[in-house]
């Protein structure tokens, strides 16, 4: 367990562990989340939207025991890379190293533990891109048509489809910032050409349409490849219903070839001799991504995703990225003919908003990753305060007297109150505690309240990893969380502090039990919070790694209905400490000002 902060600092420390490789007879899962943009800041709905959700399930098929590798990484070609560059006054390449080097430091503070976190500007992007490329021209599964196009003679080029803005031309949504390629507020992808008073995003100015010849991937050729792996895999893998519907309305839509290139030079370049002034359209090479990014971290990558028999790949993303990822990627897979490892499981969630309405970075409204370090808020009441508010169904907002009440009520009052009543009590000198020693606990099978407590805590256990295994992971939290209610309940109704004078032996089974269940906390809650558990696992004096797993093959499940038997008597505990500071009210009043867009532009 522990912190695994390595898995990102590995290069600069030169200590890059020893890549993982699938193994026989072992469930083998590949974790990829949605590769967020390079072009800016992540904020907080960006983070608990992919990295942050992802990292949560591979840290819980770290403790089950399964063989798991988590990838993730910047996507850093395309138009809005160009534009970013052009709006800093650098090349394409400085946005992209300069952004990188901060969603890094962003995400390590966040606990985030990939195995890798590599990005797509790398010569293993460009191998990989082609190869598919190539193979989906051999099997015919690319045609040539010419399109019309928007052309800016005040910029004298063509604009990629990022680079158009206008009214979203859905009669039910006339969003007037629509993009070219998907309008954001009502998610429907789109056609540049097909917006209403379309305008440059550079300079605003009208542009106009010209002709281009462009290369098209022909979905409705696979429409039968592909509808059979989505009816198969949508139910096997227990998709998100969200990603359900998104996926047949594209289906029940049409499919439609989509056109796989751009008139553009920062990407990778298009190896045909009639199209070698092009680059493939970043949404056809980002999700090659997580294979590159994968030979980035193995040579043997292909035993990851060319083993579809030994190896469960498990997505993560936000809403508007699913038909990328269930429609135009496995199709592209579908295409070479080849035995890719097709996503079995896809984790979608709604969009996390800001107070009274959106995250802006142009605005200074909201907070972002590199905010987060600087409210001296720790990693921990951020992860968990995410966590609890993740969008899984619906839009979730998040709210400061929110976090407040969720800190000082679920965090302070329940959570580091239990641990923090049980530790305190039992380093207290012989005579009013155990002087740090932790006692025996003879009769606890036969101790009534105890046997009840176990008994509640062992269901606990077990729906908790029944919902992790469905990735449900706002319900996992809120059961391993009501194990410490569970546990503050016990400890009132024993009334140990009367125990301990009355009746030292049943004193002793309340005190071995409940640290039993301060640690088993610590493995539960690890996922979520794993700075916490460091810091659990350092008052109870162990060292931070799997003594206690969630394997099946270790029995340790077994150990949750037996909680006075997770920590040997004899034991001694190190020093109790508060775990959690209370959010105040004018703290609160003061991050709602910062955050809200009023003060000057925090942008980095």
């Amino acid at each position: 367990m522990g912190d695994r902060k390595e898995d990102i600092r590995g290069e600069e420390e030169g200590c890059k562990k020893i890549p993982k490789l699938p193994i026989p007879g072992k469930r083998n899962i590949l974790i990829t989340s949605a590769l967020p943009y390079v072009n800016n800041v992540p904020h907080l709905g960006n983070i608990i939207g992919c990295v942050l959700s992802a990292d949560v399930f591979a840290r819980y098929c770290r403790l089950r025991g399964y063989n798991v590798i988590y990838i993730c990484g910047t996507d850093e070609y395309g138009t809005a890379t160009e534009t970013k560059a052009m709006e800093e006054n650098c090349t394409p390449q400085e946005i992209c190293d300069k952004y990188h080097a901060i969603h890094k430091e962003v995400y390590n503070w966040f606990d985030i533990s990939f195995d890798e976190f590599g990005r797509t500007s790398t010569p293993q992007q460009t191998d990989v891109c082609q190869d598919i490329f190539k193979k989906l021209m051999e099997n015919n599964w690319l045609s040539e048509n010419t399109i019309q196009q928007f052309y800016c003679d005040n910029c004298n080029r063509f604009l990629a489809d990022r680079l158009v803005e206008g009214t979203c031309p859905f009669p039910n949504c006339n969003y007037d910032s629509a993009r070219g390629d998907q309008c954001e507020k009502c998610c429907e992808m789109l056609n540049s050409t097909e917006l209403k008073d379309p305008r440059c995003k550079v300079c605003q100015t009208t542009p106009q349409i010209r002709d281009t010849n462009h290369l098209f991937l022909e979905l409705p050729l696979l429409k039968d490849k592909l509808e059979e792996y989505i009816n198969a895999m949508s139910v096997a893998g227990s998709w998100s219903q969200n990603a359900i519907q998104a996926t047949y309305a594209w289906l029940t839509g049409g499919l439609k070839p989509r056109c796989i290139t751009r008139d553009l030079k920062w990407g990778v370049p298009v190896p045909h001799e009639k199209f070698k002034d092009k680059v493939f359209y970043v949404w056809f090479d980002a999700p090659i991504g997580y294979i590159s990014i994968t030979a980035c971290y193995t040579p043997d990558w292909e035993k990851w995703w060319k083993n579809p028999e030994n190896v469960e790949l498990y997505q993560f993303m936000g809403k508007d990225n699913v038909p990328f990822h269930t429609v135009m990627f496995p199709s592209t897979l579908l295409g070479t003919g080849e035995s890719w490892t097709l996503m079995k499981s896809i984790s979608v969630t709604e969009y996390l908003n800001y107070e009274a309405g959106k995250f802006s970075k142009s605005k200074g409204t909201g907070v972002f990753g590199n905010d987060a370090k600087g409210t001296n808020i720790p990693p921990e009441v951020w992860r968990y305060y995410l966590l609890t508010n993740r969008p899984e169904v619906s839009d979730t907002l998040f709210s400061w007297t929110d976090l407040q009440t969720k800190l000082n009520t679920e965090l302070l009052n329940n959570l580091g109150n239990f641990i923090n009543r049980v530790l305190s009590f039992i380093v207290k000198p012989p005579g009013q505690g155990y002087g740090s020693i932790i006692p025996d606990a003879q009769g606890a099978e036969s101790h009534l309240l105890t046997k009840t407590l176990a008994e509640k805590v062992g269901n606990n256990v077990d729906q908790y990893v029944e919902a992790m295994e469905k990735v449900k992971l706002k319900q996992a939290l809120k059961i391993g969380m009501s194990i410490s209610s569970e546990g503050n309940a016990y400890l009132q109704e024993s009334q140990f502090w009367k125990l301990y004078k009355q009746d030292q032996a049943s004193c002793s089974v309340v005190m071995r039990t409940s640290v039993g269940l301060v640690y088993l906390l610590a493995y539960l809650l690890e996922p979520f919070m794993p700075s916490f558990s460091v810091k659990v696992l350092k008052q109870l004096n162990l060292p931070p790694d799997r003594t206690l797993s969630l394997s099946d093959e270790a029995g340790d499940l077994g150990k949750a209905r037996k909680p006075w038997e997770v920590i040997p008597a004899g034991h001694k505990i190190g020093t109790p400490d508060p775990l959690f500071k209370e959010m105040k009210d004018e703290d609160v009043a003061f991050f709602q000002m910062k955050f809200s867009g009023r003060q000057a532009d925090r942008a980095v």
